[in-house]
């Protein structure tokens, strides 16, 4: 899909130096770029989710998993 977009000038210098450092088109720069950043924000919505439950509901081990969980590791050799 084609797209229209401004950036600042440094922006744009920046990314034609490094596209042709890495040997790549500017669209596949462009396209790895924000997959990347697209990428790490979704990862930060989950993480926010997950912390948005854990602070309405406890996080707690039920006691029997974790006399289970500790039994297990006493017999590990690290």
């Amino acid at each position: 899909m084609k797209v229209a977009i401004s950036l600042p000038d440094p922006v744009f210098r920046a990314a034609e130096i490094l596209a042709s450092s890495l040997r790549k088109s500017r669209s596949q720069l462009y396209a790895e770029a924000l997959a990347s950043y697209v990428g790490a924000h979704s990862a930060h919505n989950v993480t926010q989710r997950l912390n948005e439950v854990y602070a309405k509901e406890p996080s707690k081990l039920d006691p029997a998993w974790l006399k289970a969980q500790t039994r297990s590791l006493k017999r590990e050799a690290w």
